[in-house]
């Protein structure tokens, strides 16, 4: 016998734009409103729903992410945003790979 699907995670709304738009603080808000206009009117024109359910995908993690972690989305693109400036991460530490693998293969 199958066992029964894990509940889901009751952090994470439903793939509907007002129960993800709810979670969202008002500059996500505006952020997925934006979004939104755009993704619906790429819809209309293609008449293919596949936008429309990648992007609820998108903000049902990025609410996910806001209700552990307020303020991580905006953490995260500034992170980004400095790796580009840089062309590296300046808080990365360098790391030998090579020898990561030897030790986990237990040479």
């Amino acid at each position: 016998m199958a066992s029964p699907a894990p509940a889901p995670d009751p952090s994470i709304p439903p793939a509907d734009p007002q129960a993800i738009r709810a979670c969202l603080t008002p500059t996500l808000a505006a952020e997925f409103d934006h979004e939104w206009g755009i993704v619906l009117d790429r819809v209309k024109q293609s008449q293919d729903l596949t936008d429309l359910h990648e992007l609820l995908a998108k903000w049902r993690h990025t609410v996910h992410l806001e209700l552990r972690d307020p303020g991580a989305t905006y953490r995260l693109l500034a992170k980004a945003e400095q790796i580009q400036r840089a062309g590296h991460n300046p808080d990365a530490a360098p790391i030998d790979l090579q020898a990561l693998i030897q030790q986990r293969l237990g040479h």
